[in-house]
């Protein structure tokens, strides 16, 4: 049991990336199901879907590769569970003048930062993707 499972999730995808595979499966959590759910609409993985094995559940990866580059080349993990990072919805800023994916929790639920934007929600700043 980890104590970052957003950290551990980003870290398996990336390590699955640079060794090139096609499919990865890690333990499942609500959190990483959401934000899979953000990765998948902005096209950042293939697929992913909920495995039940007694008695537990999984996530199966289905990984995004543009000719060998992967989908996902780089992220950063700002809130932590030991220091969070929250920031208003004046101060979400634009990641890499719109190429990269910041990801927020909000009281609705995890947004990217553009959706956060359009609703006026500020919340928790959890990660940046690349």
């Amino acid at each position: 049991m980890t104590t970052d499972p957003i950290a551990d999730l980003l870290v398996q995808l990336k390590n699955a990336q640079m060794v090139k595979k096609t499919k990865v499966v890690l333990p499942y959590s609500q959190i990483k199901a959401a934000i899979l759910k953000i990765l998948l609409a902005e096209k950042l993985v293939a697929s992913f879907k909920i495995i039940a094995v007694k008695p537990h559940k999984n996530l199966e990866i289905v990984l995004k590769y543009s000719g060998f580059v992967p989908a996902i080349t780089a992220f950063k993990r700002l809130s932590k569970p030991g220091a969070r990072v929250y920031s208003g919805v004046d101060k979400l800023n634009r990641y890499l003048r719109g190429r990269g994916l910041t990801i927020i929790s909000t009281s609705k639920g995890l947004l990217t930062a553009r959706e956060a934007k359009k609703l006026k929600i500020s919340g928790e700043i959890l990660c940046r993707i690349n």
